[in-house]
């Protein structure tokens, strides 16, 4: 696809959901860190969106920054501690980074959640 025919070429490609629309569109095509970089600013500015920071937590993990992404999960998880997903991305998170005794909790609640890997 041609960047001139992607959604955010036209229009006012500041406003949040075209910014949230080409976020998805990098997370997709697996330009995690372009992602990240555009969800950051979402987040500063509604920071209780709580899908831009699940997906910005997602960039952070797929791209490595697995400190960002357990900052992002934990800051997600004080708002919304009934989401199994990010229990289980924390779990992940924090298995990644050798910290297998503090993911245990967040995986055994994810499964009590009933949510698993894909």
């Amino acid at each position: 696809m041609h960047l001139d025919a992607l959604p955010w070429t036209t229009g006012d490609a500041s406003a949040p959901a075209d910014r949230w629309e080409r976020a998805t569109y990098l997370f997709d095509s697996g330009d995690h860190v372009a992602a990240a970089r555009v969800l950051a600013e979402l987040v500063t500015e509604q920071p209780a969106a709580t899908a831009i920071r699940l997906l910005l937590a997602r960039a952070y993990y797929h791209s490595a920054q697995l400190g960002r992404a357990e900052t992002e999960l934990r800051a997600l998880l004080d708002v919304a501690p009934s989401d199994g997903y990010a229990h289980l991305l924390l779990g992940r998170t924090l298995q990644r980074r050798s910290r297998h005794d503090e993911a245990a909790p967040h995986l055994r609640l994810a499964a009590a959640m009933g949510v698993t890997d894909p």
